[in-house]
């Protein structure tokens, strides 16, 4: 098609149309690229699904168990759980808590974690100090157990060993600021029914109290 004298020298009817468009158009375009865009992210990330919600097999409490308790496998289960609503320290493998000692009540399903039991990272945590170690101890007054609770502050305090025999002899503090991490109930696994109060403390601390405990009596003074 030929075009008249009078079209001579005037753009191409789309071309000024596109030259002369109101600045409205520009938003309105971007709006609508941006729009795509997202969607387009959208639809990216439903396909690929979230990476949050991949699940892990950890242990788990089969039923409801007491503290102090000597884990066995009838109390353990591996269960499927979301991996990012998993506690840090979570347990993978049953085989790690065969035998273990349980240290605080867990409900029917709860993930057993590192701290649940008693061992070296339950000692550092609970005495806040990377070489603690943890001290079973039997007090000279039992009633003085039915008190303690995990998480007390407690001073370890003996007879001294100085004095002649059948005198009084004076007491002295053992471990100051011991934390309690157990306190076994009567007769739990374990033979007769006197109960054991295992204590974190520092290696200093921890040797002295052990030692003592074999000849001496003991108490503890609350914080």
């Amino acid at each position: 098609m030929t075009r008249s004298l009078a079209d001579l020298g005037r753009p191409s009817s789309w071309r000024f149309a596109f030259g002369n468009r109101p600045a409205w158009a520009d938003a309105l375009l971007a709006r609508r690229i941006l729009a795509t865009l997202l969607a387009l992210t959208a639809l990216a990330l439903f396909v690929r699904g979230d990476p949050g919600s991949a699940r892990r097999a950890v242990v788990v409490a089969a039923h409801d168990l007491s503290p102090g308790r000597l884990l066995t496998a009838d109390d353990l289960r591996l269960d499927q759980r979301e991996s990012r609503s998993l506690p840090a320290g979570s347990v993978t493998e049953t085989a790690t808590l065969l035998g273990a000692t349980l240290s605080g009540a867990m409900r029917a399903g709860e993930t057993f974690t590192d701290l649940r039991v008693v061992g070296p990272r339950l000692a550092a945590a609970a005495a806040g100090s990377a070489d603690a170690r943890i001290v079973p101890i039997r007090l000279a007054d039992p009633a003085v157990a039915e008190v303690l609770r995990a998480g007390d502050r407690v001073d370890v305090v003996g007879v001294a060993d100085a004095g002649a025999p059948g005198a009084a002899r004076p007491a002295r503090t053992l471990a100051t600021d011991a934390a309690v991490v157990l306190v076994t109930a009567t007769g739990e696994r374990r033979s007769g029914a006197e109960r054991v109060v295992l204590v974190a403390l520092s290696t200093e601390y921890a040797t002295a109290v052990a030692g003592a405990s074999l000849r001496t009596a003991l108490t503890v003074v609350f914080h």
